[in-house]
């Protein structure tokens, strides 16, 4: 299973997104989501199951990169590590 084929669970973005496109356009989703659906934003992060006090932790100490930033990168390396487990455990 690919990372893309994670997130689109989550968003509606194009496959065939290169590394720094794919963090770019979920750095504009989570911007979305942080400034106009909060809740929504909520839900998709206890759905990946990004760690709520090591996110709260970074975003309190984070300096020269944006909310979105921060929560894309959390929310990517966390699916980024399920992905390494289904494989790990899939073998």
């Amino acid at each position: 299973m690919s990372l893309i084929k994670i997130i689109s669970k989550d968003f509606d973005i194009n496959e065939n997104l290169t590394d720094n496109q794919l963090r770019e356009t979920m750095i504009d989703a989570f911007a979305y989501l942080v400034d106009n659906d909060f809740p929504k934003l909520i839900q998709i992060l206890y759905k990946a199951d990004v760690d709520q006090y090591k996110l709260k932790e970074l975003l309190e100490t984070a300096e020269g990169r944006s909310s979105a930033e921060i929560i894309a990168d959390a929310y990517m390396k966390r699916q980024m590590a399920k992905i390494e487990t289904w494989k790990k455990y899939s073998k």
